[in-house]
């Protein structure tokens, strides 16, 4: 994909509907920035925000990906597979937060645990210093996880929309 191309379609499809980034990133939820990066080519916007602009600018999602106009409209039954996938996305989105929030305060509260022990001085006696260790462990282990957990997530997530765009890419082809 030529990301600088795809920007330049995306610019001029902003502009044809007549509205400046700032009024398309309040369409959408988003930063003026983020618009910005979208059209110089530095970032690609999200799946379901890609279906949005496809939408709003009323041109083929093959068209946004190819950075041209073609004269062939987008089917509907692809489309409704790209919409299926890019709800996926959101939900899986959704539930490695959860996890990352109950993995985040399991860790603050065992460093919570280990704090209080401290303070009260208790750290050198025989059941809080146990306890007090497993609490700092717990919060050291929670931080650990929870930066495996999210990387290996957010690339099998990133992986699977960009097989699926190429597989949607071919079979429309």
């Amino acid at each position: 994909m030529d990301l600088m191309k795809i920007g330049k379609y995306l610019q001029d499809c902003r502009k044809e509907k007549g509205l400046t980034q700032e009024q398309l990133a309040d369409k959408l939820g988003v930063a003026r920035r983020t618009v910005s990066r979208w059209e110089t080519g530095a970032n690609m916007p999200d799946l379901d925000i890609l279906i949005e602009l496809s939408d709003l600018y009323e041109t083929d999602l093959r068209e946004i990906l190819n950075g041209e106009r073609k004269s062939e409209h987008m089917n509907e039954e692809l489309k409704e597979t790209v919409l299926q996938v890019a709800d996926y996305s959101n939900e899986e989105k959704e539930r490695l937060l959860k996890k990352m929030h109950w993995l985040f305060i399991a860790g603050l509260i065992g460093f919570c645990t280990f704090l209080i022990i401290v303070a009260l001085g208790l750290e050198e006696t025989a059941p809080y210093e146990a306890i007090g260790s497993f609490g700092l462990g717990i919060a050291f282990g929670m931080i650990i996880l929870g930066v495996i957990f999210t990387s290996a997530y957010a690339a099998k997530i990133r992986e699977f929309k960009m097989r699926l765009l190429r597989k949607a890419g071919n079979a429309a082809k």
